[in-house]
């Protein structure tokens, strides 16, 4: 069954090699990826270890915009914190992440300032920054691509971690992150998730009054991120295959998952939410319409599918990224009873029970940092990990759907073989790959 919210059975081992289900991966999950230190660790002191500090110190993995987004997030979120390291592969970033840290409020300033000597630079620059013993907190903002591995070392480092959806690009990353999930659970780790939505008011009040059955049983689903297109840094004389690559990591699946894995993850993470569920199967389509030149990597610039939920729901994505169209970012649930309609700042419901957020809305950018924080010192773990990894492998069977033509199952996503890691540890040769097409692409 697919109900995010079954009970986990835990007193059988399967057997390793059959294939995992639904009810059985999470019972392998810990098993199924080989830890960073090639084992299983012993375990660590629980969250309460940091009760005693006047302050959280926070290390910053991938500092361009979303990575300096997010340590100014945390700084306005909690007082208490203090960025204290930072890595990412360009030196550049740091350097533009420190100037623009060094402009907020004073007192968030102050808190940012972090020496060379803990601004780490290159492709083993997160793993300098983990073995820092005073790290509490690590914010993971590199391409999606390096996350589960990322996601990875820094449980098995006893961080506590903000890690940027979505969490992988493909099936074999996402069984590394909830394997590492199972590991920050038994370390007493706190991990929240870049699905901001699961702690912006709207959505929150929304679905007290979903769950109270305001619009009845939920029959259908439809959910949007249709925009225009996004920045291209072009190629230059001097950039090796790799580095033009990682300056345009959106373009190139390895790196990004595409769009419908990188943004329209939101949207599908709010299906799943709302539903309880993941899906069982799905169907797509999309293409390359617009965004045709080799600039523009091998990604999709629309993606349509349909997925099939367990209860019989069927729940219709769309998301597209061409410019010049209409814009469309939401989600639209249908019920016997009535429709709800949600967005950012939004919530609303039109039926036998009407009503329309009309609260105090707040920045979900800060919240999800504060509920991080407040996990952590009050002893109560918190761990979306799972969750956001759900919905990531939610687009990533999208996008295997529409690159291929043919249907997928959750299991066929979740136990397949597919694994766009690329071995990297210095700016060299990087082949592109050729864009997916529909009836010749294999399935894997």
């Amino acid at each position: 069954m697919n109900k995010t919210n079954a009970p986990t059975v835990t007193d059988s081992t399967p057997n390793p090699g059959a294939p995992i289900t639904r009810r059985g991966f999470v019972l392998t999950s810990a098993a199924a990826a080989v830890g960073v230190a090639g084992g299983v660790l012993p375990a660590v002191a629980r969250v309460g270890v940091h009760l005693g500090r006047s302050s959280l110190k926070v290390g910053v993995v991938g500092c361009g915009g979303r990575g300096t987004g997010a340590a100014a997030n945390i700084l306005e979120a909690a007082p208490e914190t203090q960025i204290w390291a930072m890595a990412d592969v360009f030196a550049e970033r740091i350097a533009s992440s420190k100037s623009q840290l060094a402009a907020l409020d004073p007192e968030q300033a102050t808190r940012a300032e972090v020496p060379a000597e803990r601004c780490f630079t290159g492709f083993d620059g997160y793993r300098q920054l983990l073995d820092l013993k005073d790290v509490d907190i690590v914010i993971l903002a590199t391409p999606p691509g390096f996350r589960p591995v990322q996601f990875e070392a820094a449980v098995h480092a006893g961080k506590h971690v903000f890690v940027e959806k979505p969490v992988g690009v493909d099936p074999a990353g996402i069984r590394r992150v909830l394997a590492a999930c199972d590991e920050a659970d038994r370390r007493g780790l706190s991990v929240v998730a870049g699905t901001q939505r699961r702690h912006e008011n709207c959505y929150l009040e929304a679905m007290k009054r979903l769950g109270a059955g305001f619009i009845g049983k939920i029959t259908s689903a439809r959910v949007y991120w249709n925009q225009g297109g996004l920045w291209m840094n072009p190629r230059q004389p001097e950039w090796s295959d790799l580095e033009w690559q990682l300056r345009n990591w959106l373009y190139f699946t390895w790196l990004s998952g595409d769009h419908i894995v990188e943004q329209h993850v939101h949207n599908l993470d709010v299906a799943n939410w709302v539903l309880g569920a993941t899906p069982v199967s799905c169907w797509a389509m999309g293409g390359r319409q617009v965004r045709t030149s080799p600039a523009f990597g091998h990604v999709f610039d629309h993606f349509a599918v349909e997925y099939v939920y367990p209860d019989g729901q069927t729940v219709q994505s769309y998301c597209r990224q061409i410019d010049g169209c209409d814009g469309r970012v939401e989600e639209v649930f249908v019920g016997t009873a009535g429709t709800c309609v949600l967005s950012s700042g939004r919530g609303e419901i039109v039926g036998e029970r009407s009503w329309k957020f009309g609260g105090r809305n707040n920045n979900p950018y800060v919240q999800e940092h504060a509920d991080l924080v407040r996990s952590i010192r009050e002893g109560k773990p918190t761990n979306e990990g799972r969750a956001v990894a759900h919905s990531t492998l939610t687009a990533i069977m999208g996008r295997m759907a529409a690159y291929t033509g043919k249907k997928v199952t959750w299991e066929q996503a979740l136990n397949s073989a597919l694994d766009l890691s690329r071995p990297v540890s210095g700016f060299g040769p990087m082949p592109v790959d050729a864009v997916a097409t529909p009836g010749q692409t294999p399935l894997i």
